[in-house]
């Protein structure tokens, strides 16, 4: 492993790179090295205008996969943001090869990742520090909806555009807690439909979310995997789930929800995030359509009544 210094930032790889040519789009300001995606990611900055470069093929400490299959995933994703473009989608500005890399440009956007999972050893230090995750939880209630308002209409436009959601969870969500934005960051593995699970028990996706689906090889992943994926976010954004109950998630291959007294909101609302995420799949909700109109009237009903 190499640490290597770029203007005033500093990031650890396993072999050294020259990253110098990336001064044409100003000076480096921020970056994230522990990436399973095996691409190092550099906030740059040029006369105020921000960058976010996620770079493939370096082999990063925390890589997943090799560097040449890092480039295949990353220029393959890049259409995705275009043909997804929506409101809340980070935006593509420039991709392209330079030598052994592949580069995606995007606008930068403020915010927070819901799941920073390389600042975890920095929260353990520092009990004073409050996670995003924690931040977010702690939100007034209005906000938490608006939040999931917005999840409904991204995957409602992904699934309008005949595209799969595959391994889209709290990691790809930024927070902006100063001006309450919110962004979607990372839709590198989402597919065209049809889509079938050919990885077995090693689908995409962290055991948190998952639905049964994506355990099991053969499986169909379509909108219905998808609506599994938003229940079990709205019952982490609205449920309190002690530490055990979330090892459980990762011993047992299955999402469980909280109890109704450990849920934040009325009892309809519950039901309703619970159908969304049945383990038997023809009990869940069919289309977006349904679930958003049973969630609208339920959460919201709630949310007037306080």
């Amino acid at each position: 492993m190499v640490t290597i210094k770029l203007d005033s930032v500093e990031f650890r790889l396993k072999k050294f790179y020259d990253f110098s040519w990336l001064q044409k789009y100003g000076e480096a300001f921020w970056s994230v090295d522990e990436t399973g995606s095996g691409c190092i990611c550099i906030g740059m900055e040029n006369s105020g205008k921000k960058y976010f470069c996620k770079i493939a093929g370096v082999n990063t400490i925390e890589a997943e996969t090799t560097p040449s299959d890092s480039v295949k995933i990353l220029k393959g994703a890049v259409s995705l943001y275009h043909e997804l473009e929506h409101p809340n989608l980070v935006r593509i500005v420039d991709a392209y090869e330079y030598e052994q890399f592949y580069i995606a440009v995007f606008e930068w956007a403020d915010g927070e990742c819901l799941f920073d999972h390389w600042n975890f050893e920095k929260y353990k230090k520092d009990h004073t520090l409050k996670s995003p995750k924690e931040k977010f939880r702690e939100l007034p209630v209005d906000k938490k909806l608006q939040v999931v308002d917005i999840l409904f209409s991204f995957l409602q436009n992904v699934n309008r555009k005949g595209y799969v959601a595959v391994d889209f969870y709290d990691g790809s969500i930024m927070y902006d807690f100063m001006t309450d934005r919110t962004t979607i960051c990372d839709i590198d593995f989402f597919l065209k439909a049809p889509v079938v699970n050919n990885k077995g028990m090693d689908w995409y996706g962290t055991k948190r979310f998952k639905a049964p689906e994506e355990y099991i090889k053969g499986s169909v992943i379509d909108e219905q995997t998808n609506i599994f994926t938003l229940g079990a976010l709205i019952f982490d954004f609205f449920g309190d789930f002690s530490e055990s109950e979330m090892e459980q998630r990762y011993l047992l291959n299955r999402f469980t929800p909280c109890p109704y007294s450990h849920w934040q909101l009325n009892k309809e609302s519950y039901q309703v995030a619970a159908k969304a995420i049945s383990g038997i799949k023809n009990e869940r909700y069919k289309t977006f359509t349904e679930f958003f109109a049973d969630w609208e009237k339920a959460a919201y009903s709630d949310l007037s009544s306080r």
